[in-house]
């Protein structure tokens, strides 16, 4: 997903405001003057060993291509295990990622300029024969319109490219008429109806052949799309335009592109995931460069590349210095909130954002492309594959693998960039990778998990448009293409486009939204290529200083050398490194060793705290290596408990009047005590205890006797608390969590653990609520004082008797409905609900598909650090008391809105009614929150 171009003059500064053709000749891909200046740094492969693993990947596309047109032609996609065509509508749906098969032989379509640049030109000429006899564009069928247009649009505009430059080499093609571009006019006026929007953003789905809103069309109706599936049509609809003469196309493109520009947050020049195509509302507030955003920003600098459009770079470079500033973490790059860029949405990555080294290469930053490089290439190391998500800590987080290839996109072009040999190394690996784990009799498989290496029957064709196409580009010389590679420019798909329609029908009127709003450092605005002098000092070795910190981030076990040098440094009388087991959240010692080691605390809303280590924050070599053991010992610790029974959320329901059983609260269980799913559930009147926080022998245990005992979290162990409340004869606990606004709406759903002693002495259940859902207790209790819940393991159905008591009041029975279904929205919200990838998608394609948004993060409160450490369960956790209900916590992308600190749920003196009537407009205050923040 990055771009090839000129490398003319990239020694030497283009003048500012150059004429466009010069510009997009150098700034299409200036560091390929760099080359030469890398070969020292590793020993280079020879020219033979190039070209035999150059004809390897020619073999191993013969055999996906072959396998395709054999078995599965006419059909979108090969199914290589069971060797047949997949048809849409004759095999069962997949969901949204069958929206990029539109029954027009997508694979051959998304191959064709493959062909060219494999140097297949006899291929290509069937290909093209076959496309314009057998593709029909007008079939009754719903299709992503992002999918359609890289893959077909795109397909049709390279094919169109690299036939009109064969046809002008006078050997190929002479037949050739601009069918082709004919074809791709025919669909871009298909899928223009998709743009009938007030904002310009294009519905996600059109129908080919009855377009949107009709009722045959069976589309039209969706509100949202992703910011990439919108802000990727600029390169294809302004090609299409400069081919014809149609400006239409690239006018529409534009408009998108600008109406998305418009709304990003001013304050964090981020855009988020998902946005309201009619009212322009980020619908999903994270931000990051992987899946649904991924793309807008690589069109955006190659629109400046291709068109010449100043206001292009701009915007890029905006977005650029954002991303620098708040998602770049080195050599991670994590989602954050638009609106409080410095609090991290996940902790972790997905597989698409292994394109950003390639683009970052394209802007002309290469330390940190090396640096995220490296660390992708660790992961793939160690698991064969990238997998679709991964964890902070390279654990697996979704083990598909539907052989991507932005991986192989940005190692092409590191190496173009550095000339360094070691990028070779790492294609060589990709290579031998897919024919031992991915290849099959009819083709190559993708993988349905990369820890057991079992195959899906998949696939897809961007494998055959992009995959092949970078490794033999890795591998090639110059002499081995028959045409020059650097005068076009590669889409999102790798199709390829001249550099020369910079120069052609520009009659596209252009709105420059840009500089009125844009206050940036003129650092970030450089018109010229980068001088190689300043990007890469005169030092052989320096991709590999890059790296060599980060060879071992992955790889759990530490060098014997750095162990041999600690040992040394022991018996010379230093400190030993920190351990985890003795780790203190508290205690200003361990942080400032923590931050010497590299390692982050990142306090989370909830009140948790994240551990994450960057070894290029390190101190030295050592210190790096010291961290990297302290994760993985914090990680070892936690996962002690990841072998015990994650129990299911509870239910706290309260059935005294005036709700009746109405109002369900979602609640943690305790792995200690009485387990509500084997026994009958606890009813009983609340009480709170004194003290609050239970720690010690209470003070009013008449007042608990025979009640539900209300105890806040903090201070001391769950179990401590338990035993105090129960010794004061109470037949339950609550514990309310004493981080205010936390919700389980916002926050992952903790199990309340032991204190690592027996704890088969109590006896009472005990549950744990948020501090949102603890306040609508404490609330009813200030109102009407008595108060009677039941604890049980699901709700219970309403009384019908006590109900018939509650006054005829058709407000309260409004309001308290109202209650009832919010309530059950937040229940609902609060048990873990995994996805799969596809389905969870916010993007309609598997390309830029996302899988489920989950986190992983865990910690807590430093009050609440444990003494004893290695009671700690949690995976990266700092809790002795909580651990997670999943393996795999729930996403927190909407944190920031919805555990608002400004919004109050514990009024004094408040009638219930308010309250209720309070909730509803809190709800619709967090819905409105962005436009507040904005």
């Amino acid at each position: 997903m990055s771009a090839a171009g000129g490398g003319r003059g990239c020694g030497s500064p283009v003048p500012q405001r150059a004429p466009w053709s010069l510009v997009a000749a150098t700034a299409a891909f200036c560091l390929v003057s760099a080359t030469s200046v890398w070969t020292a740094g590793a020993a280079p492969m020879s020219r033979e060993e190039k070209q035999k693993l150059g004809n390897q990947v020619l073999e191993m596309f013969d055999h996906a291509y072959g396998n395709y047109m054999e078995h599965a032609y006419p059909a979108d996609e090969l199914m290589p295990l069971t060797c047949r065509g997949r048809v849409r509508g004759q095999e069962p749906s997949r969901g949204d990622v069958d929206d990029a098969l539109g029954k027009f032989s997508l694979t051959l379509i998304d191959s064709l300029d493959t062909l060219v640049v494999l140097n297949k030109t006899k291929e290509f000429e069937e290909a093209v024969r076959k496309v314009l006899r057998d593709v029909n564009l007008d079939n009754d069928v719903v299709v992503s319109v992002f999918e359609t247009n890289i893959r077909v649009l795109g397909g049709l505009l390279g094919g169109h490219s690299l036939a009109i430059m064969l046809k002008e080499k006078g050997e190929y093609m002479q037949w050739y008429n601009d069918e082709l571009l004919q074809m791709a006019k025919q669909l871009g006026y298909k899928l223009l109806p998709a743009f009938n929007t007030t904002s310009g953003l294009p519905y996600p789905r059109i129908n080919l052949k009855f377009g949107i809103r009709k009722p045959e069309a069976r589309t039209g109706t969706e509100t949202d799309t992703c910011t990439a599936c919108a802000g990727t049509l600029i390169l294809e609809f302004a090609a299409l335009s400069r081919f014809t003469g149609a400006t239409i196309f690239e006018e529409y493109a534009r408009k998108a592109l600008d109406f998305l520009w418009e709304k990003r947050q001013r304050s964090s020049n981020l855009v988020g995931v998902t946005i309201n195509i009619h009212t322009g509302d980020w619908v999903r507030k994270d931000s990051g460069v992987g899946a649904g955003i991924d793309s807008y920003y690589e069109y955006l600098l190659k629109a400046y590349v291709l068109l010449g459009d100043d206001s292009f770079l701009e915007r890029f470079n905006t977005h650029y210095d954002a991303i620098m500033r708040y998602i770049s973490q080195p050599p991670l790059l994590l989602d954050v909130h638009i609106h409080k860029p410095m609090l991290n949405a996940r902790t972790w990555m997905d597989a698409l954002l292994a394109f950003f080294p390639g683009l970052q290469v394209l802007k002309g930053d290469i330390r940190p492309a090396i640096e995220t490089h490296e660390m992708l290439y660790q992961v793939i190391k160690k698991h064969n594959f990238l997998p679709e998500a991964f964890t902070t800590d390279f654990r697996v987080h979704w083990a598909q693998h539907p052989l991507r290839p932005e991986f192989a996109e940005s190692t092409y072009f590191l190496y173009k960039a550095t000339g360094d040999p070691y990028y070779l190394e790492v294609g060589k690996t990709l290579i031998e990778n897919l024919n031992k784990y991915a290849r099959v009799p009819c083709g190559f498989a993708a993988m349905k998990d990369v820890r057991t290496g079992s195959h899906e029957d998949r696939m897809d064709s961007f494998f055959l448009a992009e995959m092949f196409k970078y490794l033999y580009l890795l591998f090639a010389d110059k002499e081995d293409i028959i045409f020059d590679i650097e005068d076009y420019i590669f889409t999102t798909e790798a199709h390829l486009l001249p550099l020369w329609l910079s120069t052609t029908n520009q009659n596209i009127s252009k709105k420059n939204t840009t500089s009125e709003y844009t206050e940036l450092d003129d650092s970030n605005f450089d018109w010229t290529c980068p001088n190689t002098q300043i990007l890469f000092p005169n030092d052989p070795l320096y991709a590999q200083s890059i790296r060599e910190p980060l060879k071992n981030v992955v790889d759990k076990s530490c060098p014997r050398g750095i162990i041999r040098v600690r040992e040394e440094s022991f018996r010379s009388g230093a400190k030993p490194p920190l351990r985890a087991r003795d780790f203190m959240a508290t205690n200003p010692e361990h942080l400032e060793i923590l931050k010497k080691m590299g390692v982050s605390l990142i306090h989370l809303k909830d009140g948790r705290v994240q551990l994450v280590q960057h070894a290029v924050q390190a101190a030295s070599s050592i210190d790096a290596e010291d961290g990297l053991r302290f994760m993985q010992e914090m990680i070892e610790l936690s996962s002690q408990q990841q072998k015990e029974q994650q129990l299911p959320p509870r239910a706290v329901q309260i059935v005294s009047h005036p709700f009746f059983g109405r109002v369900v609260l979602t609640a943690g269980p305790a792995q200690f005590g009485l387990d509500l799913s084997k026994h009958k559930e606890t009813r009983g009147f609340v009480a709170s205890s004194k003290p609050y926080n239970g720690c010690s022998e209470l003070t009013n245990p008449e007042a608990v006797m025979g009640k539900i005992a209300l105890i806040q979290r903090g201070q001391c162990m769950f179990a401590e608390k338990a035993r105090n409340i129960q010794n004061a004869g109470a037949i339950g606990g609550i514990v309310i969590d004493d981080n205010e606004g936390s919700s389980s709406d916002t926050a992952p759903l903790f199990q309340m653990a032991g204190d690592g002693k027996d704890t088969d002495d109590i006896q009472i259940p005990m549950l744990f609520l948020f501090s949102k859902e603890g306040s609508i207790i404490l609330d009813a209790i200030r109102e009407y004082e008595e108060v009677e819940v039941l604890l049980s393991d699901k709700a219970k159905d309403r009384d019908p008797d006590l109900e018939t008591e509650e006054l005829p009041s058709s407000e309260n029975d409004s309001q308290n409905q109202s209650a009832e279904q919010i309530v059950s929205s937040s229940q609902e919200v609060g048990l873990v609900d995994q996805e799969s990838p596809e389905e969870s998608s916010p993007n309609s394609h598997p390309e830029s598909s996302s899988p489920a948004d989950t986190d992983i993060a865990a910690g807590v409160s430093p009050s609440e650090q444990n003494s004893n450490p290695t009671e700690n369960h949690e995976t990266t956790s700092l809790d002795g008391e909580c651990t997670d209900l999943d393996n795999q916590l729930q996403e927190q992308s909407e944190t920031e809105e919805d555990s608002n600190p400004n919004v109050s749920w514990g009024k004094k003196g408040q009638p219930i009614d308010a309250i209720l009537a309070d909730w509803n407009e809190d709800i619709e205050a967090f819905e409105m929150m962005e436009k507040d923040e904005l």
